[in-house]
């Protein structure tokens, strides 16, 4: 019987090989290393592991000893293999960090498996050790003098070396190049090497008819280089014959594919299961000329870049912004390619007779691409579904118990949107529950006082734990005062009140979903505001800048979270009959929409995302103003003189 101690069982490949190990009919036990942090996941991973022969052994690869008690020693004492996949595969991580995980954790194992006296051990390096060595690279190859660009190649190298240098016990050593996802399902775990670009992809395949026009006259690109890709499961499954073939001790296992994939036969690939436009290289001597002029001019351009980047100092943060927003680390960049070309002979010689081979990228891209459209997608949120554009979306609103916001989460409903019904009123915010759910549709209620900071805080604490996300809101709650400066002199309360429930609270409800929302990167938040910030309407001074100020936070808000994906609509709604206008009893001297015409601008809104939804008059009175401002202005005293004052204030406003 056979029994193994393994570090990394969380991570992508670790799970896997344990996984594998624990189903070979030899297997006694496995013990795995896990963090106190990390205990958690490691028994949500555990319930898809075939048998339960698994013992966890809390500590930490960066303490001493890995942290373990004498006891837990023991327990490991003679095991027979240590496999050794604790380590941080990250190329945007710094040099302090990665030295303590891949470097101090390295040296760590290698000194238990020395106490424990362990039958081998089995480390898991990576082809990074070959930094920049150009040409051919063997696995009997180290240290051939090679510069190491980065914390991760360095620490991997310095990792390695530990295990040639200072192993007590039999060691065999391991180099994966890009590990990607599943051949056969496609699973991954997290973003990176060329996941980094999908998204890109993804956007060319939007392009409408461009793609369809490439695909017939394909874009000519020149070689920029090749990478090295290799699925998950072909590693996991030469590791586990490797780990239990009898090799002598020292041996090392590049699994790589034995050909290098030129980059531009890599997007191919991607672009072709996408359906983006396709490129296809140019001929080889075009290639190499365009290969040494890039070379060649590689040093002026950095030292013209380093000039000015010295003059303009916000150069390398602009550059940074823009693949920060593309989703592509600026760390990721120079590694694209390898500089050296991997020879797997002894690993293709250890392997041969099993059957295992590593597939061409093209033969399972298409399902790497399927699952991660559906599972790591940073824009998946994003996508419609098929039924709807509003089919299934969470729409958030506020004063839904009456008016508009009653009218808009009906017809959300409707739509086949579930709404999230917000207002202070629990006994008709559950009328309009009922009312939706008569017509079969799905709605819940959320009473809160929107002016109360804490009130919202347990709201959006309520939402967010009740719901997978939230997709949608619709800050439609507000108050409305028509009344003259003349008569607002002593009454500055109402400007407080209006820009409390008017701008305040949707700005304290916006800001609390943002970090939900930016998360998802998909959110869309309309405001309703009115048409009276486009007109200019005497006697309404402190509804009118209390709209006009939520409009500016959503002008401004949408730019800074463009690339979050979280947009804004303003819907600049006329009169409109509601409860909260039926006490002025001028307005019934104008044409008004109803609640079920407002709700319809508002679903515009939600639908199509535009920037505003306006009417025609709204758009005159402002054009009227930028022509002629000061016509204007007299036009609109004009019909100040004339329309008497609101009936004295007697108390509070209505509010929805």
């Amino acid at each position: 019987m056979t029994t193994y101690f393994v570090t990394g069982a969380t991570g992508f490949l670790g799970r896997r090989l344990v996984a594998r190990l624990l189903a070979r009919p030899e297997c006694e036990r496995v013990y795995v290393l896990v963090r106190p942090g990390s205990r958690g996941r490691l028994a949500r991973l555990a319930r898809d592991w075939p048998t339960d022969a698994y013992t966890e052994v809390v500590g930490d690869l960066t303490e001493p000893g890995l942290g373990l008690t004498p006891e837990q020693r023991d327990t490991l004492s003679g095991v027979d293999h240590v496999v050794h996949l604790g380590a941080l595969y990250d190329l945007t991580t710094g040099q302090d960090v990665n030295s303590r995980v891949n470097v101090d954790g390295t040296r760590h194992v290698v000194d238990l498996a020395t106490t424990v006296r362990a039958g081998c051990l089995h480390h898991v390096s990576s082809v990074a050790v070959a930094g920049d060595h150009p040409g051919r690279f063997t696995e009997r190859d180290f240290d051939l003098g090679q510069h190491l660009p980065s914390p991760y190649h360095a620490t991997k190298f310095a990792a390695e070396r530990i295990v040639r240098e200072r192993g007590g016990v039999p060691w065999r050593v391991y180099r994966p190049s890009a590990v990607v996802g599943d051949s056969r399902t496609g699973e991954m775990d997290k973003i990176d090497g060329p996941y980094y670009f999908f998204p890109i992809v993804a956007q060319l395949a939007r392009l409408g008819p461009i793609p369809r026009l490439t695909n017939r006259l394909p874009l000519v690109f020149p070689e920029i280089g090749a990478t090295n890709i290799v699925p998950v499961d072909y590693v996991v499954e030469a590791m586990e014959h490797l780990i239990h073939a009898e090799h002598p001790s020292g041996s090392t296992f590049h699994l790589v594919n034995p050909e290098p994939q030129p980059l531009t036969e890599v997007y191919d690939a991607m672009a072709r299961a996408a359906g983006a436009p396709r490129v296809r290289p140019t001929p080889r001597w075009i290639s190499r000329a365009a290969t040494g002029i890039a070379r060649a001019l590689a040093r002026p351009v950095r030292a013209v870049t380093r000039l000015v980047d010295r003059r303009f100092p916000l150069g390398p943060r602009a550059r940074r912004g823009v693949l920060t927003g593309m989703g592509i680390p600026v760390e990721v960049l120079p590694h694209l390619g390898f500089a050296s070309t991997f020879d797997d002979t002894a690993a293709r010689s250890a392997l041969a007779g099993t059957g295992l081979r590593v597939p061409p990228f093209d033969e399972y891209v298409g399902v790497l691409w399927r699952y991660w459209a559906q599972n790591l997608n940073p824009n998946r949120f994003r996508r419609q579904h098929p039924d709807g554009p509003l089919v299934g979306r969470r729409v958030v609103i506020t004063g839904a118990s009456s008016g508009i916001g009653k009218a808009t989460a009906l017809a959300v409903a409707r739509e086949g949107a579930i709404p999230l019904l917000v207002a202070r009123r629990t006994e008709q915010l559950d009328q309009v529950r009922a009312e939706i759910e008569a017509e079969g549709g799905v709605a819940y209620t959320y009473p809160c006082d929107l002016t109360d900071g804490e009130s919202v805080d347990a709201l959006v604490k309520r939402l967010l734990a009740e719901h997978d996300g939230i997709d949608m809101l619709v800050n439609n709650a507000g108050r409305s005062i028509r009344r003259s400066l003349k008569l607002s002199r002593d009454r500055f309360h109402d400007f407080e009140r209006t820009m409390a429930i008017n701008y305040f609270a949707p700005v304290r409800l916006t800001l609390a979903l943002m970090p939900h929302m930016a998360r998802r990167r998909f959110g869309h938040v309309v405001n309703v505001t009115t048409q009276g910030t486009e007109v200019g309407s005497p006697r309404f001074t402190a509804y009118l800048a209390s709209k006009a100020a939520l409009e500016m936070f959503a002008r401004v808000a949408a730019a800074e979270l463009l690339g979050n994906g979280v947009t804004f609509t303003n819907v600049h709604m006329p009169l409109v009959r509601t409860p909260m206008s039926a006490p002025t009893r001028i307005y019934d001297a104008f044409p008004a929409h109803t609640p079920e015409e407002a709700a319809e601008l508002v679903v515009r809104g939600l639908v199509k995302r535009p920037k505003r939804v306006r009417l025609l008059t709204g758009r005159l009175a402002q054009a009227a103003y930028a022509v002629a401002p000061r016509l204007m202005d007299f036009v609109l005293y004009l019909a100040f003189r004339a329309l008497p004052e609101s009936a004295r204030p007697t108390g509070r406003p209505k509010r929805e």
